[in-house]
């Protein structure tokens, strides 16, 4: 053991959370948000188009909308949506897509957890050793950080609604996850000869470079794998260069494993290159003004609470260790993503999700170190925070179910006008459940295990899925409303002739997407050589004034302005073709 390290852990803080409670834990926080909603505006939408695109016999190699190829590049994603789709025809296409994605949420959380577990058996990550034993034995005291790595991955909040979605970011994740669960793997390689270890290395490692770099970040891929190699070279020299391991230093990586990952991530990008599957070039760019500089920190602030504060609290106290294998590789992972995301000039919450494995794994070994005063901190933070969050969407619910209290309702029917709430037993129990559930969990978190090492991430977890769960039961019909084109897409095929495909005009993805699936409707981009056999037009209002131009207007008549009603910004003007076009059926 290393005698300089800043944990003092006895066995008694290492008890084990019960693997079932954890696996629950990982499925009450992964399903709600998957099952029951519809897509929502606007990445989540334009995912489902595109998956539903590839289904209906869109270009396989360059997934789009109506021919448009994605804005967004990630075949692993569109591809595992639509093959969910074809491999589930008994479940609804917006249900089916959603099961792969539920898999990748599970997939980073059990990566997460097994790099932690295996970088906390490095030597230099073990606790002091005492005089007259007791200490924690290193089997438990990795089980017991992986555990709360797992928790602190769930309890980051900007892990809430992007982490559910399906769209490439959470193939990303995943394979950001994967790769430093391949790393790791081999930093605690203890047997290099045994082919079932460097199996499992290998193929976490292949499989986090493929998510990646066909989840559209190639870049970002080439970045982390080079890094973690480096830093896994840097050290398995260091240890053949005092000689064997003694216990204080990690164990030597042969350079043929590395070397063999080096490639799996080389062939990988090739091969997206050469199938074309490799985005863009964009020269990055950083924040330029001091809003921008702002908004940056204000998103870093929120979206990786609480890991960020307890990360740095890390590198505080394993400052004389910043070398060690089980700060560096996560360091890597969590600095190189929140680089990138400083250089996004757009979505800079997606290109931040893929810092938070590495987060969460830096702030579980932040546990070790932290003070009984600063644990306390935390759990009543925690408790007042998540506590007063559940009771306002409880008030506002309720508001929205009697009219009472009438401010918040109020509130509710100015920012979702037109909304009508319908009582859902199914959603009321699951809420109530859940309510009753973090009752529970607060009583039982102050009666036992006080002294378990995990303790100060219970509450914040519990209580970032308490919310989540929250929002997704009892607010569920609200949100459709508010962040669904359902609605709209369904008024809108109230008002276009029945059996005609319709021509649109400056739509989105998005709204293409939900025309064709919610409205049912056959559309035809403007300028398309099928448009004079449409009967209706529908155009995006800021483009409405110089339509004239792409199509001749003698041929429509103005019918109606139809907007989502939650957003006055978008707006749609329907047109209705009052001279047939030349291949129209009357």
């Amino acid at each position: 053991m290393n005698s300089t390290t800043p944990a003092i852990v006895t066995q008694a803080a290492v008890r084990q959370l019960p693997r079932a409670v954890l696996l629950l834990f990982c499925l009450a926080y992964a399903l709600p948000g998957f099952i029951g909603r519809e897509a929502w505006k606007t990445a989540d939408a334009t995912a489902f188009g595109i998956m539903i695109d590839l289904v209906r016999g869109g270009d396989w190699w360059s997934p789009g909308v109506l021919g448009a190829p994605a804005e967004t590049p990630g075949w692993a994603a569109y591809w595992l949506g639509a093959w969910a789709i074809q491999a589930l025809p008994f479940l609804a296409p917006e249900t089916a897509v959603r099961v792969p994605f539920i898999g990748l949420l599970l997939f980073t959380f059990a990566c997460t957890w097994y790099s932690v577990y295996h970088l906390a058996r490095q030597p230099q990550a073990q606790p002091v050793s005492f005089a007259f034993g007791g200490e924690a034995s290193p089997r438990d005291y990795a089980r017991a950080l992986a555990d709360a790595a797992v928790l602190a991955l769930a309890a980051c909040l900007g892990l809430a609604q992007l982490g559910h979605e399906t769209t490439p970011d959470v193939a990303r994740l995943a394979g950001a996850a994967a790769m430093l669960y391949g790393a790791s793997r081999v930093a605690d390689l203890r047997s290099p000869h045994s082919r079932q270890v460097l199996a499992k290395t290998v193929v976490g490692w292949l499989l986090g470079c493929v998510l990646l770099v066909f989840g559209g970040a190639p870049g970002l891929a080439l970045v982390l794998g080079a890094g973690l190699l480096a830093v896994l070279c840097g050290a398995g020299r260091s240890a053949e260069a005092t000689g064997v391991p003694d216990g204080s230093t990690p164990a030597p990586v042969p350079l043929g494993l590395l070397a063999a990952l080096a490639g799996v991530l080389g062939a990988s990008w090739l091969l997206a290159w050469g199938l074309g599957a490799l985005a863009p070039f964009t020269w990055p760019v950083l924040p330029e003004t001091l809003d921008d500089w702002q908004r940056w920190l204000r998103l870093m602030t929120w979206f990786t609470w609480p890991a960020w504060p307890m990360a740095l609290w890390t590198l505080w106290r394993w400052r004389h260790q910043l070398g060690s294998l089980h700060l560096l590789l996560p360091l890597w992972l969590a600095g190189a993503s929140v680089l990138h995301s400083m250089l996004a000039s757009e979505h800079l919450d997606r290109a931040l999700l893929l810092s938070l494995p590495g987060f969460a794994t830096l702030a579980a070994f932040a546990l070790p170190t932290m003070r009984r005063s600063m644990s306390a901190l935390i759990d009543w933070f925690t408790l007042l925070f998540f506590s007063v969050c559940a009771l306002i969407i409880w008030v506002i619910w309720f508001a929205m179910m009697t009219g009472f209290p009438t401010k918040p309702a109020a509130n509710v029917a100015k920012l979702a006008p037109g909304f009508r709430p319908e009582f859902s037993l199914v959603l009321f129990l699951a809420g109530a459940l859940a309510s009753l559930a973090w009752i529970g969990l607060v009583a039982w978190r102050t009666g036992r295990h006080r002294q378990a090492l995990w303790k100060s991430l219970v509450l914040p977890a519990a209580g970032a899925t308490l919310c989540w769960l929250l929002l997704t039961s009892l607010w569920l019909p609200l949100l459709d409303h508010a962040l669904s084109y359902g609605p709209l897409s369904r008024r809108i095929a109230t008002l276009v002739p029945a059996g005609h495909c319709v021509v649109v005009d400056g739509l989105n993805h998005a709204h293409e997407s939900a025309l064709r699936y919610h409205g049912n409707l056959d559309l035809v981009r403007i300028g398309s050589r099928e448009q004079d056999r449409c009967r209706a037009l529908i155009v995006e209002s800021e483009r409405q004034d110089s339509l004239w131009k792409r199509t001749d207007l003698t041929q429509w008549a103005y019918r109606a302005t139809v907007r989502r009603l939650s957003d006055r910004q978008e707006r749609f003007a329907l047109y209705i073709r009052v001279s047939p076009g030349p291949g129209t059926r009357p």
